[in-house]
């Protein structure tokens, strides 16, 4: 079975709110860490891809990263629970609902309670160790 992460951008790539742009992608090294020894598709699911191309949106990322890249989302959901939403559409779109997936996210509130595909990160920090943990716990499955 394909897995597939959801990775969100601001508030897990760095702080939602930045006091400059220097702490941008911050937490780039600790995802590169992550995939040192596992992979899986990575679906991009960041706002970022409504004003960025694709190509943008992947060289922002390490290469140990960018080399899984399969896709972003796509339409914006308007409703409830918007970017789990969105993540089933794509799976629907590419055949895949049954997939395993997760998302890498700090907007909980886009997602229905207690959603058991969500590692939430913290918007005021980003990705942090406990996090990438989690992550490497689902990839080992």
């Amino acid at each position: 079975m394909n897995k597939f992460l959801f990775l969100d951008f601001d508030g897990v790539l760095h702080p939602a709110t930045l006091n400059d742009n220097s702490e941008l992608f911050s937490k780039n090294k600790l995802l590169e860490q992550t995939f040192l020894n596992f992979h899986c598709n990575i679906v991009i699911s960041s706002s970022w891809r409504f004003h960025h191309s694709f190509d943008s949106l992947k060289n922002k990322l390490p290469a140990e990263v960018r080399r899984f890249i399969v896709g972003v989302t796509g339409d914006p959901y308007i409703g409830q629970y918007s970017r789990f939403n969105e993540i089933i559409e794509y799976l629907k779109e590419i055949k895949s609902i049954s997939a395993d997936w997760i998302s890498l996210d700090d907007s909980y509130y886009e997602f229905p309670p207690n959603c058991p595909n969500l590692i939430r990160c913290n918007p005021n920090t980003g990705m942090s160790l406990n996090e990438s943990i989690l992550l490497k716990n689902w990839l080992e499955k």
